[in-house]
């Protein structure tokens, strides 16, 4: 009796762990990490949730003004517990929402408006850049 029951259990633990692993995605796979893109836009969104924080830019048209000829872009990023253990909470990107901001980062390959941010600067002048150990940035 426990052999049948264990059986099943095996099975539904396999395939929700294999579900689980599919849904969260390679950055290598999704994005193109060997070209940088530069945006700049107006800070509209950020949204601090697992698995990773999203924050979301307006664009400028490519005369550099906002408004019809505007790009929505959406950039994901590290998870929110990665940037609490670096010092930096929801509230230093917050502070930042409705001002003018530039963002690299690596697109999507599908070419959608789309990317991995790798560094945030703000209107200030101050940034935020995440650093691969023993990269070149």
């Amino acid at each position: 009796m426990l052999k049948i029951i264990h059986a099943p259990l095996v099975l539904v633990a396999i395939v929700v762990t294999s579900v689980l692993v599919s849904a969260h995605h390679s950055t290598t796979a999704e994005f193109d990490v060997a070209h940088r893109v530069t945006i700049s836009g107006t800070l509209t969104k950020v949204d601090w949730v697992n698995p990773h924080i999203v924050v979301f830019v307006e664009a400028k048209d490519p005369k550099g003004a906002a408004g019809a000829g505007a790009a929505a872009w959406k950039f994901e990023s590290n998870p929110p517990a990665w940037f609490r253990r670096v010092g930096v909470s929801r509230a230093d990107f917050a502070k930042a929402i409705g001002q003018a901001v530039t963002v690299e980062s690596n697109r999507a390959k599908d070419g959608s408006l789309y990317g991995y941010l790798l560094k945030i600067t703000y209107a200030d002048g101050n940034s935020l850049e995440l650093v691969v150990p023993g990269g070149d940035r």
